[in-house]
């Protein structure tokens, strides 16, 4: 069989074309989200500015918790903190006694923002938020931690006095430059003292005298790492050096967390704090989209293969005329199913090798990932891409082939035209199968009130119903063109034929109703189910937000006290957002001051009463299933544990966040304690100008403003990486048309040997490929509204999802030129020759 299946490869390239090019698709997706699931799993994290550094004393980043699951079994879970957690400084001075310790160096790290030089490059204050140019982000320490580099100078000296700093040489400033910086306190003018030699990358550094940056960074007592250089190995030592000391008289708020030693590999992690976060999300993001990617590509392998096979009948009722079995009929098919796969699959997984590359580099433009996470290439996704490639390729193509090698000869001759009336008892089963499983999945997701739990069901859900109308396809498709093909009796001859074939050809209509439907069930709910998440939270921040003004970012308390001075204000309120752990499920937060809440800001609170809200209370969402007066164990976002009462719950968490607390409480636990914005009630954008002008970059926003950058922010990192499904859609959408409409070319010279003129026949196959389309929009914008409103039922309490119509229009336009190509460039090929020499034509 393999001499049959090479033959056939050989003399049938373009009907095998559309094959290989959908398996090679299908492998590059699988490879691409696959190294990127490994780089979650085994990625590391390489140290930059702890690089030189053997050992580094820290605090704990991980929140854990004890499970028991019998009395003899108990397992430790533990999930990352969001801020970094400090440590007492006077640990440093235990460390120094360790036999073997040569030195220790402490280090302060906080945010500063480089906001503009004397030269005038800083922003005017109160400006509006399109004013605004963007500070430069820097990272600050205190000059005595620049030996962990190290970092030398170049020119310059060391910061002797608290207005005096020193940059990294990527910042591009001179010694004598003055600037102002914003970090975690009020804008300050420092003069530049020196400049570094070194500089990191995606690091920028500056350098306060010792005690300024201790003062900035706002932790008394605290320090964020301790360097230990030993001279032999102490990691045993250091271990019992860095326990707590019971004997510590210090504040409860300022014994800082337990310290742990890291080492090697753990040090870039505890450097970089977002990179756990950022493997988790590669975790996630491959595992998802690589079984979704799976998942569509059988469903378009299993299509093209269908089709290929069909186009076929003729030529395997021959084989079987002459003695072929079944059994050899199919195992012919399964060997050019592999001869097709294992060259696809290969090649596709190169592809997908640096599909991954350029997946990753998005990531970093995005801030998604950090620079220093390099992406792990292994031949192990190479290796799954292809043996999934294959195993796709040899399903789909045996599956296509179950009742083709079955059929008898005779039959097999006369079926080459419209089709058997009845569908296989198998496929209908199956298709009532994922009808049951779609509904099933629907109401589970109607219940899911969190993006992490639905997004996966999400697409699930959508492939379930696209995977429905696949199977039931011939039946859906006679059922659905009954009405077109009604309407284009009677719009001349081209309307005629075209009613005709829709109306007998109901098993070509499905292989390509198909992908189409899939293409927009898949487009739709990726791009609708984050507008429809987007549009609720700034529906909610709309209706939420009382204040006229809104200013950010970063504002210090005291440009906030001038605010509070300006003529004509009545209420300020400071939000500062956080990130904090209930046992181990993570919640959006949001700090904010309890004085006026009630004037700038509406959650829409069901019970209880926000004006209770303390240091020693909070107000919960309504979904986290607390009620007034219960007591809620959290954890901070540096990892200090709270216990809070319960005041209030509210409705419009997707606008404010899961929690509100007060942000007394949270500042002390956050790297950065400035607020992210200040709403403001009453006074003009003109008055609030007039107070910030020694606040320079400070913008002053109205509520609309925010609502609409709310409203656009955040779903690029599922665009990115959806898209290439979308795309892979795309290309099936366009192979399957190609090849379906390819495989008439005979049908059309028969048509132009009976009289009928080229004009005729392309209008013929034009608005056949109208209705088509018009079908496959109407089953795909089903499916995905279906699911899509199951999505909002869960997240948003609304089963009516947000659809922006010029979106929804662009798609359908997108499906009708993809489907208008796909179909006019091959028939006008096919429509050159004359008719004759197109009958008589070999295959």
């Amino acid at each position: 069989m393999i001499s049959f299946a090479l033959h056939n490869l050989r003399h049938r390239k373009a009907s095998f074309a559309g094959a290989f090019l959908a398996l090679l698709c299908a492998a590059a997706l699988v490879c691409a989200f696959g190294t990127l699931l490994e780089t979650g799993l085994r990625g590391t994290v390489s140290a930059a500015r702890y690089a030189g550094t053997p050992v580094i004393v820290a605090g704990d980043q991980n929140v854990r918790e004890t499970i028991r699951k019998s009395e003899d079994k108990v397992k430790v879970k533990a999930k990352p903190i969001a801020e970094r957690a400090w440590i007492a400084a006077g640990l440093a001075g235990r460390l120094r006694e360790v036999p073997g310790v040569t030195s220790v160096v402490t280090e302060v790290t906080f945010p500063a923002y480089l906001t503009g030089e004397s030269s005038g490059t800083a922003a005017e204050p109160g400006a509006s938020a399109s004013q605004v140019s963007p500070p430069v982000p820097l990272l600050g320490h205190g000059w005595e931690s620049a030996a962990l580099t190290p970092f030398t100078l170049a020119e310059g000296r060391a910061p002797a006095a608290d207005d005096e700093v020193v940059t990294d040489a990527a910042t591009g400033l001179r010694v004598g430059s003055r600037v102002t910086i914003q970090s975690t306190a009020t804008p300050r003018v420092y003069r530049v003292a020196g400049v570094t030699a070194q500089a990191l990358e995606n690091q920028p550094t500056i350098f306060f005298s010792t005690a300024e940056a201790r003062r900035l960074a706002g932790r008394p007592g605290l320090v964020s790492a301790i360097g230990v250089f030993p001279a032999t190995d102490v990691t045993a030592a250091l271990k019992d050096a860095s326990a707590p000391d019971p004997a510590a008289q210090a504040p409860a708020a300022m014994k800082g967390a337990v310290a742990v030693a890291y080492t090697g590999a753990a040090r870039g992690p505890l450097e970089f704090l977002d990179a756990d976060k950022s493997r988790i999300k590669l975790i996630s993001l491959g595992g998802a989209l690589g079984g979704t990617s799976l998942l569509v590509a059988i469903i378009v392998v299993v299509g093209t293969f269908a089709l290929s096979i069909q186009q076929r009948l003729r030529e395997i009722a021959l084989l079987r005329a002459v003695a072929a079995t079944p059994g050899q009929i199919r195992k012919m098919i399964g060997c050019e199913a592999l001869l097709i796969g294992l060259p696809a699959g290969a090649a596709g997984a190169l592809l997908g090798t640096g599909l991954a590359l350029w997946l990753r580099a998005r990531f970093v433009e995005l801030g998604a990932m950090p620079v220093n996470l390099d992406l792990v290439v292994s031949p192990f996704p190479i290796i799954v891409a292809v043996l999934a490639t294959v195993a796709a390729a040899w399903t789909a193509a045996r599956v296509s082939a179950r009742r083709t090698a079955r059929v008898r000869p005779v039959e097999a001759l006369g079926d080459a035209g419209p089709g058997p009336a009845r569908l296989p008892v198998v496929r209908v089963l199956a298709g009532l199968g994922c009808v049951a499983g779609g509904v099933t999945l629907t109401i589970v997701l109607s219940t899911l009130s969190s993006e992490a739990a639905s997004s996966p069901v999400t697409m699930l859900t959508a492939l379930i119903w696209a995977v429905a109308v696949a199977l039931l396809g011939p039946v859906v498709a006679r059922i659905l063109v009954a009405v077109p093909a009604l309407l284009l009796r009677a719009s001349g001859a081209g309307g005629y034929l075209a009613a005709a074939n829709l109306l007998t050809g109901a098993r070509r209509l499905a292989s390509v109703i198909a992908p189409l439907t899939l293409m927009v069930t898949m487009t739709c709910t990726i791009l609708f189910v984050q507008d429809t998440t987007g549009h609720a939270a700034a529906g909610q921040l709309r209706d939420g937000t009382r204040a006229a003004h809104v200013l950010g970012p970063r504002v210090p308390t005291t440009a906030v006290e001038a605010v509070r001075r300006a003529p004509g204000v009545t209420a300020v309120t400071e939000v500062l957002h956080t990130t904090v752990r209930i046992g181990l499920a993570k919640h959006g937060a949001q700090a904010v001051t309890p004085a006026g809440l009630g004037q700038t800001t509406d959650l829409g609170v069901s019970s209880g009463s926000i004006g209770l809200l303390a240091e020693d209370t909070v107000a919960v969402s309504e979904k986290l299933g607390f009620e007034v007066g219960d007591r809620i164990g959290l954890t901070l976002g540096d990892g200090t544990p709270a216990s809070l009462k319960v005041v209030a719950t509210y409705t419009r968490n997707l606008g404010f966040g899961d929690l509100t607390l007060a942000r007394g409480l949270v500042a002390a636990h956050v790297d950065n304690p400035l607020s992210d914005t200040v709403l403001v009630a009453g006074s003009s954008a003109a008055g609030l100008a007039k107070a910030l002008r020694n606040f320079p970059g400070i913008a002053v926003a109205d509520r609309a403003t925010v609502v609409a950058e709310r409203e656009q922010a955040g779903a690029e990192i599922n665009y990115v990486a959806m898209g290439l499904i979308i795309a892979f859609t795309a290309i099936a959408v366009v192979n399957t048309l190609a090849m379906a409409t390819s495989d008439r070319a005979r049908e059309f010279a028969l048509l132009r040997l009976v009289g009928t003129t080229r004009r005729q026949v392309l209008r013929m196959l034009r608005l056949e490929t109208l209705s088509v389309v018009a079908v496959s929009v109407l089953l795909g914008t089903a499916a995905a509204l279906v699911t899509i409103s199951a999505f909002s039922v869960g997240m948003t309490g609304s089963a009516l999802p947000y659809v922006p119509p010029l979106t929804y229009a662009l798609i359908v336009a997108g499906a009708v030129i993809l489907a208008w190509a796909a179909t006019g460039v091959p028939a006008r090929f096919a429509l050159r020759g004359r008719p004759a020499d197109t009958i008589g034509a070999r295959e």
